[in-house]
């Protein structure tokens, strides 16, 4: 047993080349440079998100990246991106190595990627598009469960049930996201079927993230149910509760339509809120884990508490076998 659940026989990391099978989620507003090479140096894998750049964004963020580390690091790619051609081609010319691709269709640009030598891991929220996803190429999965903040599945399907289900629809690596804070939670996840995890609003809450510090303090202070996927008939995401997710739960009581809500919506929205620091207007996306979340740490630290506590959880069970 001790041996499946170590760093040198982990499928992710060697795929990936990193230390430990720990993966910062590539957030809009939160996954910079600065977080994605503070969580590679420490030995996990640090991610760009691209969804929130423009492509001379990126551009930087990616030339920055490599500045401040020689360890492996990914880019996070939203498929519906309007700039998606200027991403992919950047990706390419800049020579990143591996690739998160969410939020459409894996089989457009996975041939593209892996004809340049490209790691192609695609984010999917239930059993049947890790399945699509597996025979689209993909090198890998992450099997996102209902308690994952920002962009969500429709099925509301937790991580405790998603993971089993996609463990067995599929037979490459697979990260499991969705409520993982904690050594405890990556355990229980690894246990259930996952070969890593990828783990998004715990890093939110690191000096590394470029996430407004208002909106840090905001996730401090949440508490159980604190959270809710709103937008279901639009696009479903995960919001912590302020006075913007009033608007839309009044909306949503109210019958009102998928135009009617991303009317209220506008553009901007998100930005306002997670990287302006506007608690009133802004749009809050985070996890249901933000819960248990009470302070602010390096990034580094969060990779080695997580590890550690993951770690002493294995040599517990091992302990008592």
């Amino acid at each position: 047993m001790a041996n499946r659940f170590s760093a040198e026989h982990n499928s992710i990391c060697k795929l990936f080349g990193i230390e430990v099978p720990i993966i910062q989620a590539g957030m809009v507003w939160a996954s910079g440079w600065k977080l994605a090479a503070a969580v590679s140096n420490a030995g996990g894998l640090g991610i760009i998100g691209a969804g929130s750049m423009y492509p001379d964004i990126l551009l930087e963020n990616i030339q920055q990246c490599k500045v401040a580390t020689n360890k492996p690091f990914a880019v996070n790619l939203p498929l519906l991106y309007p700039d998606i051609e200027s991403h992919v081609q950047t990706i390419i010319n800049q020579g990143v190595k591996i690739v998160f691709t969410s939020a459409g269709n894996p089989k457009t640009y996975t041939p593209i990627f892996k004809e340049h030598g490209i790691t192609v891991v695609h984010v999917v929220s239930s059993s049947l598009f890790a399945q699509k996803a597996a025979n689209a190429g993909v090198d890998a999965i992450v099997a996102e469960g209902f308690e994952a903040g920002g962009h969500n599945g429709r099925e509301e399907t937790t991580t405790m049930v998603l993971i089993p289900a996609v463990r067995k629809a599929i037979n490459i690596p697979l990260i499991a996201a969705g409520g993982i804070a904690t050594g405890a939670q990556m355990l229980s996840a690894m246990v259930l079927g996952a070969d890593a995890v990828q783990v998004g609003s715990r890093f939110i809450c690191t000096p590394e993230a470029s996430s407004h510090p208002a909106f840090k303090q905001k996730i401090l202070e949440a508490r159980e149910g604190d959270t809710q996927l709103m937008m279901k008939k639009a696009v479903p995401v995960r919001l912590l509760k302020n006075p913007f997710y009033e608007q839309i739960s009044n909306a949503e009581n109210n019958g009102a339509d998928a135009a009617a809500l991303n009317a209220i919506l506008g553009k901007g929205r998100a930005k306002k809120g997670m990287f302006e620091g506007d608690l009133i207007e802004g749009e809050l996306e985070v996890g249901q884990v933000a819960s248990l979340i009470n302070n602010i740490k390096p990034a580094a630290d969060v990779v080695k508490e997580l590890w550690n506590d993951y770690l002493a959880g294995v040599e517990e069970i091992v302990q008592s076998m």
